[in-house]
């Protein structure tokens, strides 16, 4: 696509910039596989300095692949706490399990069968193995993808699947010989960086006298933006049920929202203050009989397509027992116990809210 000169003069320059400019980050500090793949996997969604702290906690309890293997899923999920999209920790648990189970405890090097594990895409196993082990692997992502496109002046949608393959096909023929994860490091750290969605920091920017986008003054337009999400509102009711000091507790089952982390009993309701609803539902849910009050707690928050606004109701009184069907999916906590269980952000927030009243 650009001559080999172009090339050459780019790798100098782009590299010779991250040299200096790079953070020191702790990932960057010993490039392991695994370290990587951690890193690779907190940061899928996720702004770097949300990350950091919780990869070195993570590191802390488990620094080494076998140690998150062996792990208990609800440890992990207690670690991944507050991070959000929990589907990549119950992964990335799963998939040190196959690696120790299949690999000898050693994260694959070869790029097939780090495809292979669960939640590894192209992106990832091309992230991890050239930044691990300087393969010559290209990788696309949200930053790169915007950076690629200002530098071939892509004006139309880059998420299109011809696009896509376009992309990828430039981020391999730009890699160089060597280096080849610093240079993949750079292009992303370019691109979270000066190379900006909105008012990038062209001046700043060791390249642009390469970048036909910059040259061309179209930084506004490409790359294209796509269809913006159209959130749907939702109203919900998390319910907290006490009795002697404890508190009514559901682990969230497979396919659900929060799968594996605990929450208190939470329903979708037609109307913010439905308690007759709710009662209704929590005795279909849980054999109790229980009377609800509204409290002032109310919580919003978007997930996925969803935009929530979550309201919270406490008991006034309860009577009956759990049904037997509830099985292993309920426990009552005290507070201590709530302290350690893996829960929501949201399911977080009531807990502390009910530290704070007792």
């Amino acid at each position: 696509m650009y001559d080999s000169r172009w090339k050459s003069r780019f790798r100098k320059r782009l590299l010779k910039w991250f040299d200096v400019h790079k953070r020191d980050l702790p990932w960057r500090h010993r490039s392991t596989r695994y370290r990587v793949w951690v890193s690779e996997i907190m940061l899928q969604q996720t702004q770097v300095a949300t990350v950091v702290d919780y990869y070195n906690r993570f590191m802390q309890r488990f620094p080494e692949l076998e140690d998150l293997a062996k792990a208990e899923q609800a440890e992990v999920l207690k670690l991944w706490e507050g991070l959000g999209y929990y589907r990549r920790a119950r992964q990335m648990h799963e998939a040190a399990q196959i690696v120790l189970d299949d690999f000898g405890g050693r994260f694959p090097d070869d790029f097939e069968s780090a495809l292979s594990l669960p939640g590894i895409g192209r992106y990832t196993a091309g992230a991890i193995l050239s930044i691990a082990d300087d393969q010559k692997l290209p990788v696309l992502e949200g930053n790169t993808i915007r950076l690629y496109s200002r530098l071939i002046e892509l004006r139309e949608n880059p998420r299109t699947t011809p696009n896509q393959r376009l992309l990828w096909e430039f981020a391999g023929e730009i890699l160089p010989n060597k280096r080849c994860g610093d240079f993949n490091q750079a292009l992303m750290e370019l691109g979270a960086r000066v190379c900006k969605p909105k008012n990038p920091f062209c001046d700043s920017c060791p390249v642009k006298s390469q970048c036909p986008t910059y040259i061309k003054g179209l930084q506004k337009i490409i790359p294209a933006s796509s269809k913006p999400l159209k959130y749907e509102d939702l109203n919900e009711a998390v319910t907290v049920v006490a009795r002697r000091g404890r508190f009514l507790v559901r682990q969230c089952g497979e396919g659900e929202r929060w799968t594996g982390l605990w929450d208190f009993p939470r329903f979708v309701v037609s109307g913010k203050r439905a308690t007759g609803q709710l009662e209704k539902q929590l005795k279909k849910l849980t054999g109790l009989n229980v009377e609800l009050e509204a409290t002032d707690l109310q919580i919003k928050h978007a997930v996925t397509r969803f935009r929530i606004t979550l309201d919270c109701f406490r008991s006034a009184s309860v009577s009956g027992r759990l049904k037997s069907s509830a099985g292993e999916a309920f426990q009552w906590a005290d507070l201590e116990t709530l302290k350690g269980l893996p829960m929501s952000v949201t399911g977080r927030k009531v807990a502390d809210q009910l530290k704070k009243e007792l």
